[in-house]
């Protein structure tokens, strides 16, 4: 008599409906390892990672090694670029540590372009080039017309030890106190308007520079001694032990940032080609150029100085020596440049009451 089964307990089950368990085991590891090969793939490799950071290296870049070509028809959009070039640099670590946390192979490589421009215009000033040897010092300072402590701002320059000493922006109201403080120091000087130059070494020939303070039709029309109270320019010859020596003093018409101008330029720019033209004139084959130019030397604005002479800063200095503002250097616009001597070494003195830094340059003659 075969049972009959109970209801209430479930179908019967024997060896013939059991899951295969066997084959679920196999299989289950295969499928995991599926998943997680898809997964794998669908994520963007390293080289995929990090598009756009790879985008604004290759930019950032390309920007530097032809700054040259940026445009200046607008706002001087170029100019501007060129007085804060060295700044670009900045973007570079930035760029790298957004490689770095996207693991990014592509902008890794890429961020070698900016790092090799930027090393090939500005790694030369990394290194010490001074020496010790020099028989002539000297320094310039846009003293400001602002400046609260003329006579401090005078004694700090003479404790320097420079033995020709040029000043821009001569207030008319402090020029007594700046002869008077320098005078036992420098017995010998030479003011032509808003410039002047001190010297421990007899002076000959000096004379004011036109560079086109003036401009259009009336400026014929002005007499000569009202030209003169805001000349920005000079020339002297100083007489040293190996024979005599040009210097220029320069104080270029002022830039400003606005929204409507953008970059203005336009005196600068003016007073950049007039003073050019005056030193290209210049026969006698040293010459050296003290002054606030308002720009860098890699700005094309200025390439009618530049292309004459050449920085002391770049041939015998330690670093960029930025001199403005005095309170977060970001620009070198106060230079020394030389034609005909050898700069032995450059450097930024400490900081006076004007707004910009002095500079200083010793030079073998």
């Amino acid at each position: 008599m075969t049972p009959q089964a109970d209801p209430a307990a479930g179908p019967v089950r024997d060896g013939t409906d059991r899951p295969d368990t066997d084959t679920d085991t196999a299989t289950g590891p295969w499928r995991a390892g599926i998943r997680r090969v898809i997964r794998a793939g669908s994520r963007p490799g390293p080289w995929k990672r990090g598009p756009v950071l790879a985008v604004l290296a290759l930019l950032l870049g390309l920007l530097m090694l032809l700054h040259a070509r940026i445009p200046n028809r607008v706002g001087h959009l170029g100019s501007l670029a060129e007085t804060f070039l060295p700044w670009f640099g900045v973007f570079v670590p930035v760029l790298l540590a957004g490689a770095l946390w996207r693991r990014s192979a592509s902008a890794l490589v890429a961020l070698l372009l900016p790092v090799t421009v930027w090393l090939s215009l500005f790694g030369r000033l990394l290194s010490d080039k001074s020496h010790s040897d020099s028989d002539l010092t000297v320094a310039s300072h846009n003293v400001g017309a602002d400046n609260p402590d003329p006579a401090g701002t005078a004694r700090a320059l003479a404790a320097s030890g420079a033995d020709v000493l040029a000043l821009e922006e001569l207030d008319e109201l402090a020029k007594g106190t700046y002869e008077r403080e320098l005078a036992k120091t420098y017995p010998y000087r030479t003011v032509q308007g808003t410039v002047g130059l001190w010297s421990k070494l007899p002076l000959s020939d000096s004379r004011a520079v036109d560079i086109g303070m003036d401009y259009g039709p009336l400026a014929a029309t002005k007499p000569a001694d009202v030209k003169l109270a805001y000349n920005r320019a000079l020339r002297t010859m100083v007489t040293t032990e190996h024979g005599p020596l040009a210097v220029y003093v320069a104080h270029l018409g002022s830039v400003r940032v606005n929204p409507r101008a953008g970059f203005w330029t336009d005196a600068r720019d003016r007073n950049a080609q007039e003073l050019g033209r005056a030193l290209a004139a210049e026969r006698n084959q040293r010459m050296v150029l003290l002054g606030d130019l308002n720009g860098t030397t890699d700005d094309r604005a200025l390439a009618a100085v530049t292309s004459k002479l050449r920085s002391a800063q770049d041939a015998a200095g330690d670093g960029f020596g930025f001199t403005w503002p005095a309170e977060f250097p970001m620009a070198r616009i106060d230079q020394i440049l030389v034609r005909g001597v050898k700069p032995t070494s450059s450097r930024v003195l400490p900081a006076t009451s004007s707004d910009h830094l002095p500079v200083a340059a010793g030079l073998s003659l």
